[in-house]
């Protein structure tokens, strides 16, 4: 019996297993490959549509320009008025997300109990999934009548703060779940450690937890500001289609003249962002292969390379800090 015992093979036959693990790779190759055909494919598209534009209008004009008006004569293909109201809505509305992100990724992750993150986090969640058509909608309906009847009665019923505003609620449960995720892969050793010295719970979540979770927070952050600088809808709607630069006025102080832009000129006014612009030429009368159209695909060549340009940031961001438990 011994002996039978000691000469069993109980390893059994990895055939059938070898093949499911090819099986399984050669699935996953296959979809790997087309994530990168396609995002190839995007690009050639924008590249060969793009490059027919620049052959019929000059690139520089079409950097540099302060008017964008593809349908209206004169017409003109100045990007700067789309590209200065996508990055205004942008940047504030990070400047909304961010820290309302953080602390709630904070709170859920050092200070809330099982049973609260359990049905926080999914409702926090949930923003992640209504249709933007309806925060466009809630900023036209809502928040602009509010901000009228309270500190800005003079505000425009289309406006790049309400866009603002919205895009950045849009974006909170973006950067709270990769936060939150970030902060709950760091040891508890580091946390037991810092509770050793004596730290407060605080201390240790804002003093530990969050430097050595700082390259994943930061990657939300670049996550985040790219879904913004990529919504359509929510600033169609609330943020109107009127592309334009703020007046750029001046000042004496000091006996110099120093320019500046009022923000009311800049917040209380309507704008355009380069993917609601898309949207408006996609849906227009424009016949395929017109100057006019083709600016469709330099528009969006530029915004692809602003976003590439976001995430090799964040990239190395990630890189950079990471860190290693």
């Amino acid at each position: 019996m011994s002996g039978d015992a000691t000469g069993a093979d109980l390893t059994g036959s990895r055939g059938l297993q070898r093949i499911r693990e090819g099986t399984y790779g050669t699935v996953f190759f296959v979809f790997a490959v087309l994530t990168v055909l396609t995002t190839v494919a995007i690009l050639l598209t924008l590249l060969v549509d793009a490059l027919g534009f620049f052959s019929g209008y000059s690139p520089i004009a079409f950097l540099t320009g302060t008017e964008w008006s593809p349908v209206i004569r004169p017409v003109s293909f100045g990007v700067l008025p789309l590209v200065f109201g996508t990055l205004v809505v942008t940047v504030t509305s990070g400047l909304i997300a961010i820290p309302i992100g953080v602390l709630t990724a904070i709170y859920l992750s050092e200070f809330a109990t099982v049973r609260t993150r359990s049905i926080l986090k999914p409702l926090l969640e949930i923003l992640a999934g209504v249709p933007t058509v309806v925060y466009g909608w809630f900023a036209l309906v809502y928040i602009t009548p509010a901000l009228r009847r309270t500190i800005f009665p003079g505000i425009s019923t289309f406006n790049v703060l309400s866009a603002s505003i919205v895009v950045g609620i849009m974006i909170v449960p973006m950067v709270s779940s990769i936060s939150e995720d970030a902060m709950s892969a760091v040891p508890d050793s580091l946390r037991e450690a810092g509770y050793g010295l004596g730290a407060t719970k605080f201390s240790v979540s804002v003093g530990i937890v969050v430097p050595a979770a700082i390259s994943g927070i930061v990657s939300s952050f670049i996550l985040a500001l790219s879904r913004a600088i990529g919504e359509t809808m929510a600033v169609t709607v609330a943020m109107g289609l009127q592309p334009r630069l703020p007046t750029v006025q001046s000042a004496t102080v000091a006996g110099l003249s120093v320019p500046y832009v009022n923000p009311a000129d800049v917040f209380l006014q309507p704008g355009q962002t380069m993917t609601s612009a898309m949207v408006q030429i996609a849906q227009g009368d424009l016949s395929g292969g017109s100057i006019a159209y083709d600016s469709l695909f330099a528009i969006g060549l530029t915004l692809f390379v602003i976003t590439l340009a976001m995430n090799v940031v964040s990239d190395y961001v990630t890189e950079r800090y990471r860190e290693e438990y």
